[in-house]
């Protein structure tokens, strides 16, 4: 007869093991533990063998049933269930260790570890919450253009227009890492240009003017902040690079026979220049006496080991009057790309390289990391003359009438 629901419920251990037949091969294995376990009994190529079919009552009689049947079915083709079994078991591992999430995974804990933590927390939570519930499952050569843009589309749909955009960015560095590591052949990312809803540019506050950035020196020059944060400000306008090149500068980016700082650009990731004004070599030695026992230029405030908080500059702006409206930390690098092409009338593309742009020559070529360092040497100190100068006018309240060109 064959077994009940019941049967299998009311089954109780006993000194030994022992089994409740169902029939064509099932039967419940009760263990002296009081576990019990699906099993089928079947023979192929003339061995009787065993298949395992999970544990009741996860698995229900009408489950196992169904198991059991799929089983005969590959038996009549003459296919071995166990082996049929372990193949779909290899094939799900490797789909696994070759899925989106796995080897997105894999790729944040290699290629982010140098990143900041604030930086680390964005990358990983668009991962989390708008990548992996859509693809993460899915091995990265099966992620198509359109697969990717369906998972985008659930961003975009939320009216997360930026995020949507951020989130291609990072998949398309997965997809470039798993190309890279033999597990996929392509990136799909490309191929979703214009698929997305257009972003809105979004630019960052800045003061352009000469006598409102005279002003903002001389409320520099009078904060009443932590040395550390006060020499930052006024960094963060002789050297105009980004904020975050900014706060992870080390002693050792310093050349000091050439009196300049030799970092890689954040944006660009290639090398680049900042030659140091008297007035900055000055700032960095009177630094050099508070952190220069330590790896970072500026140091957290919660420890040396780590560099100055990503708020820090803009807290003291805010503290001085200027918010996010008026003046931002990245508004110094608007403030002189202004003011040294009007107020000074230097070169575009010397303005660019200093700002660490991709800047090209007139047959395409991407200028190098030195190309017209000598101009830009000179661009920078007499732009720190000139801050000095739109500072003591500023303190002094006389009419701005700067006279610096290019020499």
């Amino acid at each position: 007869m064959p077994l009940t629901v019941k049967e299998a419920q009311a089954a109780t251990p006993k000194e030994k093991d022992y089994k409740l037949s169902d029939e064509k091969g099932l039967f419940l294995l009760i263990k002296k533990s009081g576990a019990k376990y699906w099993r089928m009994k079947y023979r192929f190529q003339g061995k009787e063998k065993l298949l395992s079919f999970g544990v009741f009552p996860e698995i229900t009689l009408k489950k196992a049933r169904e198991k059991r049947d799929e089983a005969r079915l590959l038996l009549a083709d003459s296919i071995d269930p166990s082996a049929h079994k372990k193949a779909q078991q290899a094939s799900e591992k490797l789909k696994a260790a070759n899925s989106f999430q796995t080897i997105a995974l894999e790729w944040f804990e290699t290629q982010q570890s140098d990143k900041t933590p604030g930086y680390q927390k964005r990358v990983l939570r668009a991962l989390e919450h708008d990548l992996f519930p859509s693809i993460g499952d899915t091995p990265i050569n099966e992620v198509t253009a359109p697969i990717l843009l369906e998972a985008l589309r659930k961003v975009e749909d939320r009216g997360a227009i930026e995020t949507a955009h951020r989130d291609k960015q990072i998949a398309g560095q997965v997809f470039r890492y798993a190309i890279a590591t033999g597990r996929a052949e392509r990136d799909p990312s490309p191929d979703l240009k214009g698929a997305l809803k257009p972003s809105k540019t979004k630019h960052f506050s800045a003061i352009t003017t000469p006598k409102e950035a005279g002003k903002l020196m001389a409320a520099i020059d009078q904060f009443q902040g932590t040395a550390i944060v006060c020499a930052a400000l006024k960094l963060s306008a002789l050297f105009f690079c980004r904020p975050g090149e900014l706060r992870r500068l080390k002693w050792s980016d310093i050349n000091h026979d050439e009196m300049r700082i030799e970092l890689v650009a954040e944006k660009t990731h290639q090398q680049h220049i900042i030659p140091l004004s008297k007035q900055a070599v000055a700032i960095l030695k009177e630094l050099h006496s508070l952190t220069g026992n330590g790896e970072f230029i500026f140091p957290s405030a919660r420890g040396r080991s780590r560099c100055m908080s990503e708020n820090a500059i803009r807290v003291a702006l805010r503290t001085m009057g200027y918010g996010n409206e008026t003046m931002t930390p990245h508004g110094f690098r608007a403030m002189a790309r202004t003011l040294l092409d009007e107020a000074l009338n230097y070169r575009v593309e010397w303005i660019e390289q200093q700002l660490a742009h991709a800047v090209k020559d007139a047959n395409g070529r991407a200028y190098n990391r030195t190309k017209h360092l000598e101009q830009r040497t000179r661009m920078m100190q007499n732009w720190a003359d000139y801050l000095d100068q739109l500072k003591a006018q500023a303190l002094s309240g006389n009419v701005i009438a700067a006279n610096f060109g290019q020499s």
